[in-house]
């Protein structure tokens, strides 16, 4: 293992050890680290917002939601609950978080959060034209409505509060990635080579972000592309049934997007004063869930759970396509859409990042341990003598750091 992984390492797991000795000692009725959650994308947000209207590309119908405690089909494209719903229970926010376009949401729904998102979206206007799906260029109009009806449950100053402390959710570019350039090449006409639609895409989200921000939003999470050439319907287009591997070329330009992606966003945060933009990695955890199955439970990774598992996707996946009986061991649920399983795994990977990012490294004495001891880690020190101690009256740590070496030492 290289230097700079075994100090990411130590640190991740001393940040998380410190966080979860605090947190066990804190007050039960601590408030959630972020009132609201916020959500905006495609499929793998969408809670159900392409229900209202009805929508060819929606997952009303069995076996979607198997899973879910009422075993109802709700319009999330997997047998569960989806990233969403994982992040806010995690964050002691709720426990599902409801599309806005549902009829009837109670008061306390649009003040804890909602999702925006829409199944088939893209970045790409054009994406949604064969989707029928609401694009993310006009997911802001709905919420804009959203906050015009939080301003009238909690007033203007409480309204923008909530907005600028919640978590902000953003996943989509896989169906303009499949839809524009792969399966249907209309992109390519106008974009030969893959880096220019890259960088067509990266600046319609670059807009995105920053109309998010102009109505609030400061605490966004942007989700890169998954492992595209891994998805098992992109696998039955290239092999049909016979031979099934991930396509790497696909694959390889999803790394490029996201090396991309992760270069663009500290742009943008330094342009968008008080905010706080993160990449929240996706492709990785399903690649090594594909190259590790059996670390994840998993007996299936090339076919999904619906059906054959090769095609089946929204409307094809249905109550006469038969499902495998142990969901938990299939990393996708359809030919597109992961698991619960799959997405629990990537849920508890970004709780983690997410706590680091906005808990811990927002108290600037534990800031200040935490640059000390990765400091300490680079330097090779011999020891690291630290006392931490966790009030029962707030979440936030007092911690007490000597770091010796090198003729030199900083308490923090």
């Amino acid at each position: 293992m290289s230097t700079s992984k075994t100090i990411a390492f130590i640190t991740l797991f001393l940040a998380t050890t410190l966080f979860a000795s605090c947190n066990a000692a804190a007050n039960a009725t601590t408030k959630p680290l972020f009132p609201a959650i916020l959500i905006f994308g495609d499929s793998t947000v969408d809670t159900g917002n392409n229900n209202y209207p009805l929508n060819i590309f929606r997952a009303t119908h069995f076996p979607y939601g198997i899973d879910l405690p009422d075993h109802k089909a709700n319009g999330r494209f997997s047998n569960g609950k989806l990233i969403p719903d994982i992040l806010a229970g995690k964050f002691n926010i709720k426990q599902f978080v409801p599309p806005f376009l549902q009829p009837n949401l109670s008061d306390q729904e649009i003040v804890t959060g909602v999702c925006f998102a829409s199944a088939g979206s893209g970045y790409d206007d054009l994406t949604s034209l064969s989707t029928q799906a609401i694009p993310v260029s006009e997911q802001p109009k709905m919420f804009r409505n959203y906050i015009a009806r939080l301003k009238s449950i909690v007033g203007d100053k409480k309204a923008m509060e909530i907005i600028n402390n919640a978590l902000v959710v953003i996943s989509a570019g896989t169906n303009d990635m499949v839809l524009n350039f792969y399966t249907i090449p209309t992109r390519r006409l106008e974009f030969p080579f893959i880096s220019g639609y890259h960088e067509f895409i990266l600046k319609r989200l670059y807009g995105f972000i920053g109309e998010l921000y102009s109505l609030g939003a400061r605490n966004i999470a942007i989700a890169g592309l998954p492992p595209i050439g891994c998805l098992p319907i992109q696998m039955t287009a290239k092999f049909r049934n016979i031979f099934r591997f991930c396509l790497e070329q696909e694959n390889k330009d999803s790394v490029v997007y996201n090396q991309k992606l992760q270069k663009l966003l500290p742009q943008i945060q330094s342009s968008h004063t008080g905010s706080k933009i993160f990449y929240a990695d996706i492709y990785n955890p399903i690649f090594d869930m594909m190259q590790n199955p059996s670390k994840y439970g998993f007996t299936e990774t090339k076919r999904g759970c619906c059906g054959t598992g090769f095609l089946e996707t929204s409307f094809m996946c249905n109550v006469f396509s038969p499902s495998c009986p142990n969901h938990a061991e299939f990393l996708f649920f359809d030919s597109i859409h992961p698991s619960e399983a799959t997405y629990n795994y990537i849920g508890d990977l970004l709780d983690t990042q997410i706590l680091l990012l906005f808990h811990l490294y927002s108290n600037s004495v534990t800031k200040n341990y935490f640059e000390n001891l990765v400091k300490a880690l680079e330097n090779g020190l011999a020891g690291v003598d630290s006392h931490a101690a966790c009030s029962s009256k707030s979440t936030g740590c007092s911690s007490k750091t000597r770091v010796k070496g090198k003729g030199s030492s900083r308490t923090g």
